[in-house]
């Protein structure tokens, strides 16, 4: 666990998504963003809806908050409804918002490959890799079209090297990709499971 300087900013990684359901995968980005970026913290930003996504799909907000709190259980995973309190639906607006809230914080967006690859469909991508740095975890078949995608080629300029710069303190655009996370857990796959 980080031990938090009182004269630093607090160093937040902010998961988004639907966590519909939340899963391991989940918690082992988390884990290893804590570790290497030397964060203090992880918020799980649950959302109550994503534009992007079949709304018919989601479990009740009250049951994918309550499932995402039971599977985070560390006491560095902090699972908010951020975004229902404050009417958000998109991810631009959240990093925004979150920002001006907490002005001394520094941030960094953590994300799987898939959402790499799907990165430009999402509102103000543009905007959002200036607002706050960029880690992107590794995820079965999504690596290689991810980096060849149309946010990973724009954005391939700005990438920083894994281990030897600190994401948190550079100017955005810069973004990390860890390659060697690889987990195969997907919220898609559990639901259709169950169905």
């Amino acid at each position: 666990m980080p031990v938090h300087d009182r004269t630093s900013p607090r160093r937040i990684g902010l998961l988004g998504g639907s966590f519909n359901p939340a899963h391991g995968g989940h918690r082992e980005i988390s884990l290893a963003a804590l570790d290497r970026l030397r964060l203090d913290a992880v918020w799980w930003l649950v959302t109550p809806g994503n534009p992007l996504k079949d709304p018919a799909d989601y479990a009740a907000y009250e049951d994918r908050l309550h499932r995402a709190r039971m599977v985070a259980d560390h006491e560095d995973i902090v699972v908010s409804d951020f975004e229902k309190r404050r009417g958000l639906q998109y991810t631009v607006d959240t990093l925004e918002q979150i920002r001006d809230a907490n002005p001394s914080a520094l941030f960094a967006w953590l994300m799987g490959a898939d959402s790499l690859a799907g990165f430009h469909r999402w509102k103000g991508w543009r905007r959002i890799v200036e607002i706050a740095p960029i880690a992107v975890f590794n995820r079965p078949g999504y690596g290689e079209d991810a980096l060849a995608g149309e946010a990973g080629e724009t954005l391939a300029p700005f990438r920083l090297n894994n281990e030897r710069d600190d994401l948190l303190t550079a100017d955005p655009p810069a973004w990390v990709f860890f390659d060697d996370l690889d987990n195969e857990l997907s919220s898609t796959a559990i639901r259709n499971a169950n169905r």
